[in-house]
């Protein structure tokens, strides 16, 4: 309680270190349910305040912690923050966004809000050889996670609607070139990066809840003839 008090500390460094320790503790089965406690309040941190060290501490906070469902709300809201630290330039900030933003693509009611969060116009360059093999691998697991949740029978028997500029058209919109990305990197020097994306392939050209057989995935309905 007394180091949780510490995330109100007027002095950035003081909530950074408070975090870290938190982190420490959640490793500690007693303290780990105390801590959850604090979740919101780490989540208010993180879209309120721009520090690449603090969203570091705060975000692997939370990724050592199974958030509860009462964070859900506050989770929809710190959305947006999420997808500009994962499009900043801070490779560490952002791995760590990616792994939480793929621990919640699971939960069946906060894809749609992932799905339609806004993104940058060139979103898929988080996609391309250049990045490191770390955040690569991160955000092919993230995709695989998306393309499997919009596909089962649960989310599609809602009729959803994305805005244009939303991850969704980002990744699986008609004007999408995700499909290139991928083939580039099923030659990735990274054997890891190469299975993912061969994993985010699949699981585009067959959808995970049909009980199908190979034939059932057609070249001519493919993901990857597109123009």
């Amino acid at each position: 309680m007394l180091v949780g008090s510490m995330l109100d500390d007027k002095d950035n460094s003081v909530r950074i270190q408070a975090l870290n320790t938190l982190k420490a503790f959640s490793g500690i089965r007693k303290f780990r349910l105390k801590i959850q406690e604090h979740s919101i309040k780490v989540l208010e941190l993180i879209s309120t305040i721009w520090d690449s060290e603090l969203h570091i501490a705060s975000l692997r906070l939370l990724n050592n912690l199974p958030l509860p469902d009462f964070a859900h709300p506050q989770l929809r809201r710190v959305m947006p923050a999420l997808m500009e630290i994962l499009q900043s330039n801070y490779i560490l900030a952002q791995v760590q966004a990616i792994r939480l933003l793929s621990s919640l693509a699971q939960k069946n009611d906060l894809l749609y809000d992932i799905l339609n969060c806004q993104v940058h116009s060139n979103f898929l360059n988080l996609f391309q050889a250049t990045q490191p093999g770390s955040l690569l691998f991160e955000v092919l697991l993230f995709a695989e996670r998306l393309s499997e949740g919009r596909n089962t029978s649960h989310y599609r028997a809602v009729k959803w609607h994305y805005n244009e500029k939303s991850l969704h058209e980002a990744l699986f919109g008609d004007e999408s070139r995700l499909a290139d990305r991928l083939l580039a990197l099923v030659i990735h020097p990274e054997e890891e990066v190469q299975i993912q994306a061969c994993k985010v392939i699949v699981s585009l050209q067959c959808p995970q809840d049909m009980q199908v057989r190979p034939s059932f995935c057609q070249a001519s309905h493919s993901y990857f003839d597109r123009e």
